[in-house]
């Protein structure tokens, strides 16, 4: 052994040693507040001198040199973390994100990149095998990337079909070619509740969650519970699957079960494939889906019920009122409540304005008034279905402002709509009902209200 090894191994010892011994000190008295204090400091500066003495001679403790520098080397040959968009390595290249204007077409944007009109029409070749231009829609994004130079070439253009899908158009050298791909999409379960106060669009929205949510609830109890008529300590539990795209959501996937208190009534929404197709139903298997809906259109306020005697706004008289009026904005679709046929279509000399009687069989006939037109293709003799667009609200005829004058005729005599029974449609199978109870009981575990 040399003698410059023999007095490092000789230095090293002799300040373990006393590190040792103060340590044993510090045990003594380490419930000393000043001890605790100054403990840190006192380490580093026993731990410095032996660091010291460690690196003062690379050939000692050749092990040690070996793994500092295989750290070095791992450092110096870490591979550089590309910028990767739209799987296009953009490192060495430029890119620049654009929305679609009005009127602002394909070959407008490979212009402004100096394509001429030869490979503007190969583009358009090469985009319409996995795209059609024509449905190229304005507020959508696109993605430019070109080359670091003078004349900005153009290399990819990318556009946004819609959050999920999008095509890549590339151009090398006059090679041109055309890929549709999809972003990735992570699906997040979470199971959410609100209590309403106004409505339900408020009771989703209010809390952070997605709007979303309130339009797939108000569709799938769209035939049991009249959201224009929600009342004050209401409640909703829903248990859904949202999808999103790195930090942007896109949409929820489904709703996996739910249940809407309303009206001192628990309605459960479990869904269940019958041949194929998911349906939703009650506890006891009933369809969700009922032969009528509960309104004919979305987004509006009672602003008239069904009454023998109300006093007319316009005429100044009072009259029977055999409808429920809807009040919303010029331009609201109506909907057929249930599959039928138009059996009258015009303009009502009564004071209602433009409007459309549906036949549904031979009990029920529903009438839609004060209309500020007709769906396009509707006209006598029209066989509906439920949820067809009929027409727009507006206020045609004897009319205060825009509203729907909603009726429906049973046996020809009028009843209250809020106030009608619909049946359902075909319950879950008898041959079904087994299986349908065990993921019934299964779903509800997710719904239980603390």
């Amino acid at each position: 052994m040399t003698t410059e090894k023999t007095d490092f191994y000789k230095k090293r010892d002799t300040i373990i040693g006393v590190f040792h011994a103060l340590s044993s000190l510090f045990f003594r008295i380490h419930s000393k507040l000043a001890v605790s204090r100054i403990a840190p400091s006192i380490i580093l500066i026993l731990f410095f001198p032996i660091m010291s003495c460690t690196n003062s001679n690379p050939t000692i403790g050749d092990k040690n040199s070996d793994l500092l520098i295989s750290k070095t080397d791992t450092i110096k040959n870490t591979k550089r973390i590309h910028q990767i968009i739209y799987g296009i390595d953009v490192d060495t290249l430029d890119h620049d994100r654009y929305s679609l204007k009005h009127g602002e077409n394909l070959s407008d944007i490979l212009t402004r990149y100096n394509i001429d009109k030869k490979h503007i029409a190969k583009c358009d070749s090469a985009i319409s095998k996995v795209f059609d231009i024509r449905k190229l829609r304005a507020g959508n994004n696109y993605c430019v990337i070109t080359e670091q130079d003078s004349l900005h070439t153009l290399r990819h253009l990318i556009y946004e079909i819609s959050p999920v899908e999008y095509f890549v158009l590339s151009i090398n050298e006059g090679h041109v070619t055309s890929v549709k791909n999809r972003h990735k999409v992570v699906e997040r379960e979470r199971v959410a509740e609100g209590v309403i106060e106004t409505s339900l669009w408020n009771a989703v929205v209010g809390q952070g969650l997605q709007w979303e949510l309130a339009m797939k609830l108000s569709d799938i109890y769209a035939w049991n519970i009249d959201f224009f008529g929600l009342q004050k300590g209401d409640m909703f539990k829903a248990k859904y699957t949202e999808r999103w795209v790195d930090t942007t959501f896109v949409g929820i996937d489904s709703i996996k079960c739910a249940m809407f208190y309303h009206d001192n009534h628990e309605y459960h929404a479990i869904p269940f494939d019958i041949n194929g197709k998911t349906e939703y139903f009650d506890n006891d298997g009933n369809s969700l889906r009922k032969a009528f809906l509960k309104a004919p259109l979305k987004y509006s306020r009672i602003s008239s019920k069904f009454t023998h005697s109300r006093f007319h706004p316009v005429l100044k008289i009072r009259r029977p009122h055999h409808g429920v009026d809807y009040a919303a904005p010029k331009g609201t679709p109506v909907m057929s409540i249930g599959d039928g046929k138009v059996v009258a279509k015009g303009w009502d000399k009564k004071g209602g304005g433009k409007y459309i009687r549906i036949q549904h069989n031979s009990v029920y006939s529903t009438v839609y008034m004060h209309l500020n037109g007709f769906a396009k293709g509707i006209s006598q003799g029209s066989n509906i279905k439920q949820s067809d667009l009929i027409g727009y609200v507006g206020s045609t005829g004897t009319a205060t402002g825009p509203h729907l004058d909603f009726r429906v005729y049973k046996n020809g005599r009028p009843i209250d709509p809020l106030k009608l029974e619909s049946p359902s449609v075909e319950p879950v199978p008898s041959d079904s009902m087994a299986k349908f109870t065990v993921k019934r009981d299964f779903l509800l575990k997710d719904l239980r209200v603390d």
